[in-house]
């Protein structure tokens, strides 16, 4: 964009830079609200839960299921929970949620780190240049840790929903996706947006108003040429005319010395 002749750009280009500045701090509280998530959702025993109400007093009421440990309501009021020691013994889908929300916490907190740096209303993380590059991979490694947030969700509700469809599932046996799964699904979204404002924040080149070289039109500066000339030579032939007599001769005269 080339500005007026009777602007500068500056108002311009502050403008825009204001706004890429909000842009990024409004990702970076996306972004930390997306690994509070996350962290949370992980922690959470209930990814899966089932809501059967037995006949004895004994039984129970409640039963959660999670990432990390099982726990179980009862219709005494007691509440108890079991670690899930052995890794092996449990489903791929457990096993591979495991995984990837380990994997997108770090991610993510990584991410973060990299994008307090790539702010541009920080002091901190060098140069424009450096910055530039620091907000890049802060978006990187926040799209990546959506998109590890984003499929054991998916995987999860889905292995929940296909046994409850399961007509030979017992009906005791059947669960609903938990409050877990929903927080797993916002945390994700929340990264996948903050990633993308930090990698769009920094796109194209950025120049400022000390790199504008405002020129005349051409016509206007052959004009301005064509009058310094004309003034030059103007010069040389007043300095030529203003010299006396004397001046002009070029040899010696026997009358200057009678």
């Amino acid at each position: 964009m080339i500005p007026r002749e009777d602007d500068d750009g500056s108002s311009y280009f502050k403008r825009r830079s204001m706004a890429s500045t909000g842009m990024q701090i409004f990702g970076f509280v996306l972004a930390l609200l997306g690994i509070m998530g996350a962290m949370v959702a992980t922690l959470l025993p209930n990814w899966k839960v089932s809501a059967d109400v037995g006949s004895n007093i004994i039984t129970a009421i409640s039963q959660m299921q999670g990432l990390w440990m099982d726990c179980t309501w009862y219709s005494t009021g007691m509440f108890s929970c079991t670690l899930k020691y052995s890794v092996l013994s449990l489903p791929a889908y457990l096993q591979t949620a495991r995984t990837t929300m380990v994997l997108c916490c770090v991610l993510a907190a990584m991410g973060l780190c990299l994008a307090s740096l790539g702010l541009k209303c920080t002091h901190w993380g060098g140069g424009r240049r450096s910055k530039q590059h620091a907000s890049i991979a802060s978006g990187g490694c926040l799209v990546a840790a959506g998109f590890l947030c984003l499929v054991p969700a998916s995987w999860f509700t889905n292995e929940v929903i296909t046994n409850f469809l399961d007509s030979n599932v017992p009906e005791s046996n059947k669960f609903e996706p938990g409050g877990a799964v929903y927080v797993a699904f916002v945390s994700a979204g929340f990264l996948l947006m903050g990633g993308c404002i930090f990698c769009m924040s920094c796109s194209g080149k950025r120049h400022g108003p000390q790199d504008l070289i405002l020129l005349p039109p051409p016509d206007k500066l052959l004009l301005q040429q064509q009058q310094q000339q004309l003034l030059q030579q103007q010069e040389l032939q007043h300095q030529y005319c203003s010299l006396s007599p004397l001046d002009n001769k070029t040899g010696y005269s026997l009358q200057d010395y009678v």
